[in-house]
């Protein structure tokens, strides 16, 4: 099944474009309503004008009547569009129709205001009416009259209209100007994934040393990452290397003793002679099945390093090497050698149980292969100083004082006629380092045999 692949300069221009579009709808309603309450105020404006200046051409007849003398000037004022019309009425005394279109609506009064505003449909079409209320004066009394103005609304409909699009237009330029820099700000910001990408491709697939390409912030944590992958990756595959050339030199020997003792059997010329040479055919077998055991383990540390530190766990130690200790008594009592264990109480530390018991093991498996019929072995464990002391002692004929750092290298024994493999005490050492202990050597009491002491920060 493919994975959908999308586009991330796509999505971000998307997302950008999209929210600039709908703020540019909100601003352009806000515009568009600004821009009718603008053109009403302008066109107000004019209405009042115009029945102001009818208003002070109304006057007080002889009989005391009211006349009024239409000032065209004042109504072309209204006429600046052609497509608009205008109307008008002047009333006197409530009922008293003076002059105008008799049928346009008039404006109820509103207390404490001399102009009144408001829209309203008059021959089929919307207009805008203001009415202004004044009084003439006879010199002994007062008048009342009222002044109507009305235009029709195209020009100021028109006028909204045309702030609405200019105001569109303008948006519309910004929205396309930011959308081009957000596409070259957007492509620009992802260049360095793009060389990330091409430093990537280009390696070598055993190339696995860490990405060195600057890259923004919020990518630094991926490549962290992958970094950190690469890193392990290695780990593994060094310790595969290792696990593979240790194996094809160490395996060398025993399967070519086994090979040689089948041979000698197949020609064997008694049952005793058969027996012997499968014997040794199978002590061939049980010491590369131990050889290949703790090359497995080797290549297991090799490969944890200090990744397997940060899964510690709090074990006591003195119940872990106690239960240990008991488990090698039977072979120690077949290689009649007196294994015992020494220590009492608690005493914690922090590491992989699986990894300390293999530690151990290889502490008294070596005790009981190099010590000797009729040895004592004795583990122990104690807590001074802050500190946990593992030791594994033997009285056997131990290692020369000056072969005891060499011991410590893998592959290396305690002389040219030495058995084993040479990995024991490197495994117990590399198991040591990973959880912060130390490993010593030194002779055992009165001088003779090998005394190992492990000491662990106390957990």
């Amino acid at each position: 099944m493919r994975t959908t692949v999308y586009s991330l300069r796509r999505r971000l221009l998307g997302w950008l474009l999209i929210s600039t579009v709908v703020i540019g709808v909100i601003a352009l309603m806000d515009t568009y309503r600004e821009a009718v309450t603008t053109a009403n105020v302008v066109s107000d404006r004019v209405l009042a004008g115009s029945a102001l200046a009818i208003a002070e051409r109304v006057v007080v007849a002889e009989d005391g009547s009211l006349e009024v003398d239409i000032p065209y000037v004042a109504l072309e004022m209204l006429t600046s569009a052609a497509q608009d019309r205008v109307f008008y009425r002047v009333d006197g005394p409530p009922g008293q129709f003076i002059t105008g279109y008799q049928t346009l609506p008039s404006l109820a009064e509103e207390p404490g205001a001399s102009t009144t505003f408001a829209d309203s449909i008059f021959r089929g079409e919307p207009i805008r009416i203001a009415a202004l209320r004044r009084s003439a004066s006879t010199g002994i009394n007062s008048v009342p009259f009222v002044v109507t103005v009305a235009e029709t609304t195209i020009a100021r409909r028109h006028l909204a209209q045309t702030i609405l699009v200019r105001s569109a237009l303008r948006l519309g330029m910004m929205i396309a100007g930011a959308a081009m820099i957000v596409w070259i700000a957007v492509t620009f910001s992802l260049r360095p994934l793009y060389r990330l990408g091409d430093a990537i491709s280009e390696r070598s697939p055993d190339d696995l040393h860490p990405i060195g390409e600057r890259v923004p912030n919020e990518v630094q944590g991926l490549v962290d990452t992958v970094n950190s992958f690469m890193g392990r990756l290695q780990s593994a595959l060094d310790a595969l290397r290792n696990f593979t050339g240790n194996a094809s030199h160490q395996l060398r020997t025993p399967l070519a003793i086994i090979r040689t003792q089948l041979a000698l059997a197949q020609r064997a010329g008694s049952i005793e002679e058969t027996r012997s040479a499968v014997k040794k055919a199978d002590e061939a077998v049980a010491n590369a099945e131990r050889i290949l055991g703790q090359l497995l383990l080797m290549a297991k540390i090799d490969a944890a390093g200090k990744d397997e530190a940060r899964s510690l766990e709090r074990i006591d130690l003195v119940e872990l090497v106690r239960e240990i200790t008991a488990e090698h008594v039977p072979a120690a009592g077949d290689a009649d050698i007196d294994l015992g264990f020494d220590g009492g109480g608690e005493a914690f530390i922090r590491a992989e149980p699986l990894l300390i018991g293999e530690l151990l093991k290889n502490l008294i498996g070596n005790a009981l292969l190099y010590a000797g019929r009729g040895a004592e072995v004795t583990s122990r464990v104690f807590a001074r100083d802050g500190s946990v002391s593992l030791e594994v002692e033997d009285n056997g004929p131990g290692i020369r004082p000056e072969l005891h750092e060499t011991v410590l290298r893998r592959f290396e024994r305690g002389g040219s006629d030495a058995p084993g493999s040479g990995l024991g005490l490197p495994i117990v050492e590399e198991i040591a380092e990973l959880y912060g202990a130390t490993t010593s050597l030194s002779e055992g009491a009165d001088g003779r045999g090998l005394k190992v002491t492990i000491r662990f920060p106390e957990g």
